[in-house]
């Protein structure tokens, strides 16, 4: 393989892997966000029974 054509893959596989790499990074993003939505939700019943025992 010449030192051009070495080149060329590399820099493709470089850039293969900076997609991946977002891809994971927006999957990482959006399994944070449904964790903290869903939790919010959580708390949010917590504090509605947590009212009613009171009242």
């Amino acid at each position: 393989m010449g030192p051009e054509l070495h080149y060329q893959v590399m820099i493709s596989r470089a850039t293969e892997l900076q997609e991946e790499a977002a891809e994971h990074r927006r999957a990482r993003q959006a399994q944070a966000g449904r964790k903290a939505q869903q939790r919010s939700g959580q708390r949010r019943l917590r504090a509605a029974f947590g009212k009613l025992r009171t009242s």
